[in-house]
């Protein structure tokens, strides 16, 4: 059994030069699965039931590749905050959460739906932000878009302005916690190798140097 192509589900360039870091042979999927926000829900929840939902949209079209789903999500005292929908939110954002310490939740589901295997787990990480006053806020704002980021900030892109400290993983911040991803990418893999008929040979540590673009299942 070769090692299933790995497909991210997700159109975040942020995303995408973290993950080529683990693995550097992969393709890029969309997933159309909208996000969904119940109340009753952690955002560590959150994060994992999208991160889930995300995956498993792209793995029904995918089903001999292993997909990876991810979400982050920014809290504060219960308080969820995703995408802001406008400058103003983002404002709003970005002032709720100034001089205190936040955490940020990445969501991470692995699927190989022809082998009926998932792996849903989630990073947290505190990040405290500096005192800020409106202007510098808006000051910010004026260098990064924030209407594409949870909790409208990037920690990658100029990140020293709003961000005193953190404790736990960088990369989970800016959107795909590399550390555990890694552990829990190779499991996976190895997992699937354990798998596999008798018959096969041994299984590929690498995926193909040049996979072919995967068509979708009819």
């Amino acid at each position: 059994m070769e090692t299933p192509t790995l497909i991210l589900a997700s159109a975040s360039p942020r995303r995408s030069e973290l993950l080529r870091q683990l693995r550097p042979r992969f393709q890029v999927v969309s997933s159309d699965a909208k996000e969904i926000h119940p109340q009753n829900l952690s955002a560590g929840e959150l994060a994992q039931l999208n991160a889930y939902r995300k995956a498993r949209a792209v793995s029904k079209k995918f089903p001999d590749a292993v997909v990876l789903g991810v979400d982050t999500l920014v809290s504060l005292d219960g308080r969820v905050f995703g995408k802001p929908r406008t400058l103003a939110e983002a404002g709003q954002m970005l002032a709720f959460l100034q001089g205190q310490t936040h955490q940020v939740s990445t969501g991470v589901c692995l699927i190989y739906l022809r082998g009926h295997r998932q792996k849903i787990f989630c990073e947290q990480t505190d990040v405290k932000f500096r005192p800020l006053t409106l202007a510098q806020i808006r000051f910010y704002h004026k260098r990064v878009n924030p209407q594409d980021k949870a909790g409208a900030y990037a920690i990658q892109e100029y990140g020293g302005l709003l961000v005193e400290s953190i404790s736990g993983s960088f990369t989970n911040v800016v959107g795909l916690p590399l550390e555990r991803l890694g552990v829990e990418l190779d499991a996976f893999l190895a997992g699937l190798a354990a798998r596999r008929p008798p018959s096969a040979g041994p299984p590929r540590s690498s995926p193909p140097q040049n996979p072919e673009p995967l068509r979708p299942a009819l």
